[in-house]
């Protein structure tokens, strides 16, 4: 392999560690401005709002285990309802695009021990 190809490689391997540096931080964007309110820092949901809303906790293995990715991204796309049909977490298929839920849920799945 001559130099300029092991430039090339080295340039495209610091673009994709820069690319995936950017999604970290929007995803820790997404997160606090969009989801600590509720599901607070440490994912326990033990705010007032999540009180307030019956979030979940994420850290909880068993909850996490009892819905997949799929499930977990029309949620938040879709929102959340209680029997009363009002929201306890609103629709962000608005707000956020497909990949930065899934970079969100992805973040969720850290919480569990």
């Amino acid at each position: 392999m001559n130099i300029k190809a092991l430039i090339r490689i080295g340039a495209v391997a610091i673009g994709l560690a820069a690319g995936a540096n950017l999604l970290a931080a929007d995803t820790q964007e997404n997160w606090n401005k969009h989801c600590l309110s509720c599901h607070g820092k440490d994912g326990k949901g033990q705010t007032k709002a999540g009180r307030m809303a019956d979030v979940k906790d994420f850290t909880d293995a068993k909850y996490q285990a009892s819905f997949d990715d799929e499930h977990a991204l029309k949620q938040v796309k879709e929102g959340l309802k209680d029997k009363a049909g009002k929201y306890r977490m609103k629709p962000f298929a608005e707000k956020l695009k497909d990949d930065e839920i899934k970079a969100l849920i992805a973040y969720i799945r850290k919480f569990k021990g």
